[in-house]
């Protein structure tokens, strides 16, 4: 988010807040659905290419200027070949854990750290900037319903959108939206994928995680 604007992880996570009662709405299957927006984002840039369906750095050099990316880069970098569906759920909590304080940074979060019997409890994160966020909101929610053309939806924003409702997040659809924009859907994921070819394979990904009770745990944390 160097020039300011959530970058494509970012926006899924505050897509995720349900500004009203200022709570995620989605907590479950947010850590997957943020790491497939860092991945969708780092294929974006062409900092991620396919190596024969493996998720595989540009260079060892490559860089984003983004923490949040950067993270995910370093990560495939020292792991073994993986395929890109893998990189959906593996170690998927790193890379929500470090879009929480980036988001704080900006602004569009509150972060609290209390204290508890001696103990300094794990940080709170409040909703902070609940107008831009719901702007946000509306303009997925625009993109997924229409009135514009799929082939005038900027390409990110497509990309976006689809796996927002892949992962069924019901501050942009509800079942009875996917099911009634199912063909829209399907053509934005055909949109975003112009720039990300992987997309359609991301997307699948996220459907399968949401859907398992334990797909979206963070890896366990060691030390203290």
């Amino acid at each position: 988010m160097s020039d300011g604007s959530p970058s494509l992880p970012a926006r899924l996570y505050l897509l995720a807040w349900d500004t009203t009662r200022r709570r995620l709405r989605h907590d479950p299957g947010l850590a997957p659905l943020v790491r497939a927006g860092a991945l969708t984002e780092l294929a974006g840039r062409g900092l991620l290419v396919d190596a024969d369906g493996v998720a595989a750095p540009r260079d060892l050099d490559a860089h984003s200027g983004d923490p949040v990316l950067d993270g995910l880069l370093e990560l495939v970098m020292e792991s073994g070949p993986r395929p890109w569906e893998s990189w959906v759920t593996r170690y998927a909590g790193v890379t929500l854990d470090a879009v929480r304080p980036q988001l704080a940074a900006a602004g569009f979060l509150r972060a609290d750290s209390r204290r508890g019997l001696g103990l300094l409890r794990p940080v709170e994160y409040t909703l902070e900037r609940v107008q831009a966020v719901e702007a946000l909101q509306r303009e997925a929610r625009q993109t997924l319903t229409g009135p514009e053309p799929v082939a005038e939806v900027p390409e990110e924003d497509a990309a976006l959108v689809a796996l927002a409702a892949a992962a069924g997040l019901p501050t942009v659809t509800s079942p009875a939206d996917r099911e009634r924009h199912r063909e829209r859907i399907e053509a934005l994921t055909a949109r975003g994928s112009r720039a990300v070819p992987v997309l359609p394979r991301i997307v699948l990904e996220v459907r399968a995680a949401v859907s398992g009770p334990d797909a979206a745990a963070p890896p366990a944390r060691t030390g203290g």
